[in-house]
């Protein structure tokens, strides 16, 4: 196995977990180390959250140190914008 992709793998997990972008440690890692293209780390990088996320939802849920209502009230602001950003991307 290799070191740096272990190391690449945990440190974005970490960072992932805590809610500080450790995506940009991942995407790094596969741009310039792996020749892999960006737009492919890209893809790699949004399939690698999907587990850290959930298993921070679960781990904050379980603390209750969530606030529900407001969790709802920024998702639909979320889904809003995100539905807003994909209309415009053919624009740009």
């Amino acid at each position: 196995m290799n070191i740096g992709a272990l190391l690449a793998g945990l440190f974005s997990g970490i960072l992932g977990g805590m809610g500080l972008g450790g995506g940009g440690i991942l995407i790094i890692y596969l741009s310039l180390f792996t020749d892999t293209p960006q737009l492919k780390a890209q893809g790699i990088n949004l399939l690698f959250f999907i587990p850290i996320g959930l298993t921070a939802l679960l781990i904050y849920a379980f603390k209750k140190q969530i606030k529900w209502k407001a969790v709802l009230k920024f998702s639909i602001w979320g889904l809003l914008g995100s539905a807003t950003g994909l209309y415009f991307t053919d624009f740009l």
